[in-house]
Parts: structure tokens; sequence; C-alpha cells
């Protein structure tokens, strides 16, 4: 049995699959951008295994998603840009540099301080880095609700912001009434900008009462589901399918799905 540390023993597995004469095929074809799809993929799968509350599951997902950054490591490597362990240790200074309240001489602080601190300290490190702007760094592959709740708080932080979630509300209202008078015509462009200033909207919304807006979605998501698995279970019991029903039928199905607290 190997007495090497778990972690070496990934990178040397890592490096064997990308090993040119006896590797896997598969992963010697590999590169940053076929990897970072299945990257972006092990995160959202942690997320589902936290929400799942499954430790086994969580503890396999994490495996999946570490894999995924030796991976990266190892094509940056092979390039000779950096390893393993440079990205390691990038990362433990980068902590330490934020937080000087437990590793330096600086007072404690409270989470709301921390977080005002970390952003200050992001934005002298975007300003190094010569990125200018106040939206400047808010990376362009989140996926767009993030990005959009991401865009506002960075706005708000120089006061570019509604003063609270009533004002959002009305702001959501004129926006619904812009839309519903684009829909006689139902011009496909003039529409897909309505609908994205809606989704913006809401967006800025769940920041403003402190939900991240993928997350409500993601509920909704499952709520949907959960309420949908319902309705054909009670259809199936009759013998149909939602195909063979009406959408009243369905409809009372759903609301006795909701009153069931599904």
């Amino acid at each position: 049995m190997s007495t090497e540390p778990p972690i070496t023993a990934l990178i040397n597995v890592m490096a064997a699959l990308r090993d040119p004469e006896t590797g896997c095929p598969w992963d010697k074809e590999q590169d940053f951008a076929t990897i970072a799809p299945f990257t972006i993929e092990e995160a959202y799968e942690v997320q589902s295994a936290i929400a799942s509350g499954d430790p086994a599951q969580l503890q396999d997902e994490l495996g999946d998603l570490l894999f995924q950054v030796v991976y990266h490591a190892r094509l940056a490597q092979e390039r000779g840009w950096f390893n393993f362990d440079d990205v390691a240790r990038s990362i433990t200074d980068k902590i330490i540099r934020r937080h000087p309240h437990v590793f330096g001489d600086e007072a404690a602080r409270t989470p709301a301080a921390q977080t005002s601190a970390w952003e200050a300290q992001k934005a002298a490190e975007r300003l190094a880095r010569a990125e200018t702007g106040v939206l400047a760094g808010v990376a362009t592959t989140l996926p767009a609700l993030k990005r959009a709740q991401k865009l506002t708080a960075r706005a708000a932080r120089v006061k570019f912001d509604w003063p609270n979630a009533e004002a959002v509300l009305d702001k959501l209202a004129e926006e619904t009434a812009e839309l519903r008078a684009e829909l006689p015509e139902m011009n496909p462009a003039r529409v897909q900008d309505e609908l994205g200033d809606m989704l913006f909207v809401l967006a800025n919304l769940a920041r403003k009462l402190g939900h991240e807006a993928e997350t409500c979605l993601e509920g909704a998501n499952a709520k949907f589901i959960r309420r949908f698995g319902a309705i054909e279970a009670a259809l199936a019991a009759r013998g149909k399918t939602p195909a063979e029903s009406s959408l009243d039928e369905m409809d009372g199905l759903w609301n006795a799905a909701k009153l069931e607290g599904l």
C-alpha cells in the first residue's frame, strides 16, 4: 500500500493519465477549453451534494472537483506555466493576505467588517493588475443570474443602487409593463431585450433581499419537479398520462399538491 500523501498520489495519477506514451487516449487529447465545462459541472454537483445533506455524496463530489483542479494544474505544468504546488501556494498566500485579523496584528473583525475589507483587498489587487473600473474582473463565464447580482453589487458599493426592495419591485412593475407593450407586435429582438431587463431586475431584487438568485431559481425548479411528479402520479392512479388529460385537470392536481406542501 502506498505511503505517499493522498494529494501526491492524485497528482501522480493525473500525470499517468496524461503520459504521451502510456496515458489514456481521451485524457491525452484534452486541453483547458475542453475540460472547463466539466469543472463547472463538478462545482454544481458539489452544490447539489451540499443540498442533499449526504456526507458521503459530498465527499465524492469534492473529490471530483479537486480532480478538476489537479487536471488544470497538470495542463499548465506541461506548458511550463505553473504546477499544483504553485496553485496551492498562491491561494494560501492570498488567504493569509486577506485575513490580517487572523494571521497578522489587526484587531478582530465582525463578519460585515471582514466582507468590506475582503472586497477592498480584491479591489486593490484588481488595480494592481491594471483592471480599472467598478465592474472590472466580474467573470464573463458566470451564470447570467449570478453575474447580474455581482455586477449590481459592485455598482451598489459606489451607491448606484435602489434604496430598498420596494423600489426594485416598482422597477419590476415598470419593466413588466414595457414587456406587455411589446407583446402585440412580438418583435423577437425587442421581446428578448425586455425579458432580459426583467430578469436583471429580479436578480437585483434577490440581492436586495439577501438571497442568491441562482439558489432561488433552483428551489423553484425543485418545487416544480415535485409538484409535476405529483400530477403524474395522480394521473397514473387514474390510468392516464399528462398527454391524455386536460389543462384544467392537471391544474387541479397541481393545486392539490400545493396544498399538501409539495
